[in-house]
C-alpha cells in the first residue's frame, strides 16, 4: 500500500482504532509518525507500508515547519 497524502495515512491508522487530533496540525503529525512506528514495531503492517506512510509524514511535517517559519 502506498501513501500520497497525510489523509491516507490517517486512514491507516484508522483502521487499527487510531484517531488523531490534537488541535495543531504539525503535532497530529508528530503523534502519527509515534503511531506509526509503534504499529511496524508491532508487526502490525509491512516495511513497504512503514516507509510510504513515513515519507508522506516527513513531506507534511517540513511543509509546516516551513509555513511557521514564514508567519
Amino acid at each position: 500500500m502506498s501513501f500520497t497524502t497525510l489523509y491516507d495515512v490517517q486512514q491507516l491508522l484508522k483502521r487499527f482504532g487510531t484517531f488523531v487530533h490534537l488541535g495543531k496540525r504539525l503535532w497530529d503529525i508528530e503523534l502519527m509518525f509515534i503511531e506509526v512506528k509503534r504499529l511496524y514495531k508491532d508487526g502490525l503492517i509491512d516495511k513497504k507500508t512503514f516507509i510510504s506512510a513515513q515519507l508522506v509524514l516527513k513531506r507534511e511535517h517540513r511543509k509546516e515547519e516551513e509555513k511557521d517559519r514564514s508567519k
